[in-house]
């Protein structure tokens, strides 16, 4: 008898542990960003390969996302965008790490609510603070994570050449989605 309360008192303590998770991830978040210009070919590209790690117990957040994974309608773009304007050989990832205040788990359900993002992005070997909004809703087990923003390419180094810069905005919006577990 004093074993099986022992081994259920274990299982007990594995089961607690379980789903207290500290940290929710997902690899398959999705970034967009776009620099369009009235009047000009689209300057928008695609990248669903992000990472990002949520710690529940204080809502720090991270998130990498590989820079040569983003794609473009237009494969001539995407090769600049690699080679000439982020050079993505010397600054193949950028990160974003940041708390989103107020965090708590046990407010969010499956309609979106709003918090506070504050954090640094990184871009081009350049940091910069970022404050914004993020959604936060339940969908399933899982939680649905959707921010939108503004930068500005000057503020990460980033040089378009003059004779593109009338095709290509100077503030980008990037807008990001992720749905962890």
């Amino acid at each position: 008898m004093r074993r099986i309360v022992i081994i259920s008192a274990i299982l007990l303590i594995i089961g607690f542990n379980t789903f207290a998770q500290e940290e929710m991830t997902s690899s398959s978040g999705v970034i967009n960003f776009e620099a369009s210009v009235p009047l000009f070919e689209e300057v928008a590209a695609t990248n669903k390969t992000v990472s990002c790690v949520l710690n529940t117990k204080n809502g720090a957040f991270t998130s990498v996302v590989q820079m040569k994974e983003f794609r473009f309608k237009l494969s001539l773009m995407e090769e600049h965008f690699n080679k000439k304007y982020l050079e993505t050989n010397h600054y193949p990832q950028a990160t974003f790490k940041g708390i989103i205040e107020g965090f708590n788990l046990n407010i969010i359900e499956d309609s979106p609510k709003e918090f506070k993002l504050k954090g640094e992005l990184k871009i081009h070997g350049k940091t910069k603070k970022i404050n914004t909004t993020i959604t936060l809703k339940k969908v399933a087990n899982k939680l649905e994570m959707v921010s939108d923003f503004k930068v500005n390419i000057k503020d990460f180094n980033i040089k378009i050449p003059e004779m593109l810069s009338v095709k290509v905005a100077e503030t980008v919006n990037i807008k990001t989605g992720f749905s962890i577990q």
